[in-house]
C-alpha cells in the first residue's frame, strides 16, 4: 500500500483508511481484531471511528481500543464528535461542554492519551462556530488532539470555518470526510475544488455507495434484512438516495467494466475514487476479512482510460450555475 500526506500536515497515511462503523454492531471483537490485523499486514496505518458508532454508542471505540492495545503508535487514529451519545438534552452537538466531555470519553474508550485526528461529524446549527473551533483549538493545545477535521460540511460551511480559524489563529481543519462515489459525485461542485486549493485531505466514506456498487443489490429484488438497504430506518434512508434508477444504471456499468478488467465491482468502484485528484484515502467499511481482502485489491493498479471514460460518462453530474457560467466565459476567452 502506498502512503499520502494527510493534507497540509507532515503526517503520512495509507491510501486506504479502515472505517470501523461495523465494529460493535455487525462485527464483534474477534472479527474486528482479525480485520485490523489484516489491514496492518497489508500496510494500512489509518483507522477511523466515531463516538456514536456501535451498539451501544461508543462500543466501536472500546473494541478498537482493545484491538490496538500495545500497538497504538502504529496507527493514525481518527474519531468524531457531534451526534447523540445519550438521551440528555446536552448529549449531542458541538458545544464546548459536549466536545470536551466526549473527547475525554473517547480517549478512555480508545485507551490512548491522544487522538491523531478529531473530527466534527457534521455542522451544528445550534452552536456558534466560534465556540466549536475554540474548543477544538483548546484540545490541541492540551495535547489531547493532534489535528482537527470536519465531516458532512457544505462548501460554504467549510470555507467559513477555515476563515474563522485563520482570523483567530486557531487550529484549522486539515481534513474533510464527505460521501463520494460514482453514485454520489456532488462534492465535485464545491467541496473537492476547495480542498484541493487549500491542501485539505479528503477521506471519502461510502465509496461503494453503501454496497450498491459491490453488486450486493439488484433493482428487481428486495434487499436482504441484514443489509443497510434492508436495515433500520436510518440506514434505509441513507440508501434511498443511492438506490435510484440512475444508481442502478451506474452499478451495471461498474459490473461491465469489472468483467472486462478482470476485477471485482468493488475493486473497480474503489479504484475510481482512489485515483480522483484531491482524494487522500477512501474509507473502507467492512464486516469480514473476506470483504477487506476484496477491497484491498483496489490498490496497485489503475483503470484503463477507456474503462475510466465509461465510468465517468455513466456517473457524470451537472455542475450547474455558476460553474457552467465560468466554463462558458473561459471558452469565450472572457
Amino acid at each position: 500500500m502506498e502512503y499520502r500526506q494527510l493534507g497540509a500536515t507532515g503526517v503520512r497515511v495509507s491510501e486506504l483508511c479502515l472505517g470501523t462503523m461495523t465494529f460493535g454492531r455487525e462485527a464483534d471483537e474477534a472479527a474486528a481484531c482479525a480485520i485490523v490485523d489484516r489491514f496492518f499486514e497489508a500496510g494500512g496505518n489509518f483507522v477511523d471511528t466515531a463516538n456514536n458508532y456501535g451498539d451501544p454508542p461508543g462500543r466501536s471505540e472500546s473494541i478498537l481500543g482493545d484491538v490496538l492495545s500495545g500497538r497504538r503508535d502504529q496507527v493514525v487514529l481518527a474519531t468524531k464528535v457531534r451526534f447523540a451519545t445519550g438521551d440528555g438534552v446536552n448529549d449531542r452537538g458541538l458545544s464546548r461542554r459536549h466536545i470536551r466531555l466526549q473527547c475525554d470519553a473517547s480517549l478512555r474508550r480508545l485507551g490512548t492519551d491522544w487522538i491523531d485526528l478529531y473530527q466534527v461529524h457534521s455542522w451544528d446549527p445550534t452552536c456558534p462556530l466560534e465556540e466549536t473551533l475554540s474548543a477544538l483549538d483548546d484540545l490541541v493545545r492540551d495535547g489531547k488532539v493532534r489535528y482537527v477535521g470536519a465531516s458532512n460540511f457544505a462548501g460554504w460551511q467549510l470555507a467559513k470555518a477555515l476563515g474563522v480559524a485563520a482570523v483567530h489563529g486557531w487550529e484549522p481543519f486539515v481534513s474533510l470526510q464527505p460521501t463520494y462515489s460514482l453514485v454520489t459525485r456532488d462534492i465535485e461542485r464545491e467541496l473537492l475544488p476547495l480542498c484541493r486549493a487549500d491542501g485539505i485531505a479528503v477521506m471519502p466514506y461510502g465509496p461503494l455507495a453503501g454496497g450498491l456498487l459491490s453488486g450486493k443489490y439488484h433493482q428487481d429484488e428486495a434487499p436482504a434484512p441484514d443489509t443497510r438497504a434492508g436495515g433500520d430506518e436510518i440506514t434505509r434512508r441513507g440508501m434511498a438516495f443511492r438506490m435510484t434508477e440512475h444508481g442502478f444504471s451506474i452499478a451495471r456499468v461498474v459490473e461491465t467494466v469489472a468483467d472486462a478488467a478482470g476485477r471485482t465491482p468493488s475493486q473497480v468502484a474503489l479504484n475510481w475514487v482512489l485515483t480522483r485528484a484531491g482524494v487522500t484515502a477512501p474509507i473502507l467499511g467492512v464486516r469480514t476479512t473476506e470483504q477487506l481482502d476484496d477491497n484491498l485489491g483496489a490498490v496497485g493498479w489503475r483503470l484503463d482510460p477507456e474503462h475510466e471514460a465509461l465510468l465517468d460518462e455513466a456517473s457524470r453530474i451537472t455542475l450547474g450555475y455558476p460553474h457552467n457560467f465560468h466554463t462558458w466565459m473561459a471558452e469565450l476567452g472572457i
